[in-house]
């Protein structure tokens, strides 16, 4: 039995690169939501000495991106076309959590958000994307 994109990310088959280069980790995907976590170190500083905001970015657009595709179709793909991130306040060492949920899902053009939280419910950055819903020929190879 072939197993589904869908269910081969959900059992950890499947594993992206930057989740693995950077370290974080799915939670959940499903229903236009998504839940990552990472433990965010000093692996992950810029030279002052907090979270490098590139880090916090790339693990909300992931969430995002996981969120935005547990809406797809059979021969849908999407790729963002824009992506906005609030920093509100620095990470030395933490456990991060990053909530993603999809606020408009239209035929074409959807919009998501994502609130990158510490482990104790501060918010540490706030996140949206813009997607492109993409079909056919525009879709293959993706």
């Amino acid at each position: 039995m072939v197993r589904s994109f869908s269910d081969r990310l959900k059992s950890g088959e499947i594993k992206p690169p930057a989740a693995e280069l950077i370290g974080f980790r799915m939670l959940s995907f499903a229903d236009g939501e998504s839940r990552f976590e990472m433990d965010a170190g000093p692996m992950h500083h810029n030279p002052m000495g907090t979270v490098h905001g590139g880090i916090l970015c790339t693990l909300a657009d992931s969430a995002m991106g996981m969120a935005f595709a547990s809406t797809l179709g059979e021969g849908e793909t999407f790729t963002t076309l824009e992506i906005k991130v609030n920093y509100l306040r620095p990470v030395f060492e933490a456990k991060l959590l990053a909530n993603a949920k999809v606020v408009h899902r239209g035929r074409t053009v959807g919009l998501v958000e994502c609130d990158v939280t510490t482990q104790n419910g501060k918010l540490v950055a706030r996140a949206v994307s813009t997607c492109s819903v993409l079909r056919g020929d525009k879709a293959e190879g993706r």
